[in-house]
């Protein structure tokens, strides 16, 4: 245990947990794109998920126990090196064109807060909120997507909230794969171009859901 409790076991408990992440966020997008097939699709995918998958109460333990030990871990590094190096740099400048430093780099921890409390928020609108039935089965995940979106300053919530996603992963999908030792000359390029495409892709595809549903509300009541 003490090793999980050093700098390097640290780097790769946070690296383990963030592709764990990771993974699950494909697996959510996936699911939320359906919503485009229309409500009979969306809603049967979203009674097969919660009703008829009996692994769910544990599949969000094991969800939950990811994210808290990824924060924690991340928060926790964060503060250590803060306290190894009290005075910050009088002046900061690039570190050349092989250095990986970037904006998202810089803002991971700030980025990482604004999620968390993106997450309180987004669980209470979709998991803990007011169910409407649907009629097959379940819930009308459908209706009660589009009742969260037809607030514009909701959408918008979301759609900033989604570039900071976008922005994590931009570095810290290659990052994770880095603090695993996982490198190499020939395919690590390689590697840090996917981080940055599969940032671009999860964010993009959340927002365009998060935009898609706002225009469709708004064109409903404009009939």
């Amino acid at each position: 245990m003490r090793v999980f409790s050093s700098s390097v076991g640290t780097k790769i408990i946070i690296g383990l947990s963030g592709l764990f992440l990771i993974l699950y966020l494909l697996i959510h997008v996936g699911g939320n794109l359906l919503v485009f097939f229309g409500p009979r699709v969306f809603n049967a995918y979203a009674y097969n998920m919660e009703v008829r998958n009996p692994t769910l109460p544990i599949l969000e333990i094991v969800i939950l126990v990811g994210f808290l030990l990824h924060i924690y871990k991340t928060v926790s590094m964060y503060l250590s090196n803060k306290a190894a190096r009290p005075v910050s740099y009088a002046k900061k400048a690039g570190a050349g064109y092989t250095s990986r430093k970037s904006f998202s780099s810089s803002t991971m921890i700030f980025g990482g807060l604004w999620l968390v409390i993106f997450l309180v928020i987004h669980v209470k609108a979709f998991r803990f909120s007011e169910e409407i039935p649907w009629p097959g089965g379940g819930r009308d995940l459908y209706r009660q997507e589009m009742a969260v979106f037809v607030n514009p300053l909701m959408t918008a919530f979301y759609v900033v909230s989604m570039l900071v996603v976008g922005s994590h992963l931009w570095h810290g999908a290659s990052s994770a794969v880095q603090s695993l030792g996982l490198t190499h000359p020939r395919w690590t390029p390689l590697v840090l171009i996917a981080g940055k495409l599969l940032a671009v892709l999860v964010a993009g595809a959340f927002i365009v859901i998060a935009v898609w549903a706002y225009m469709h509300q708004a064109g409903q009541v404009q009939l």
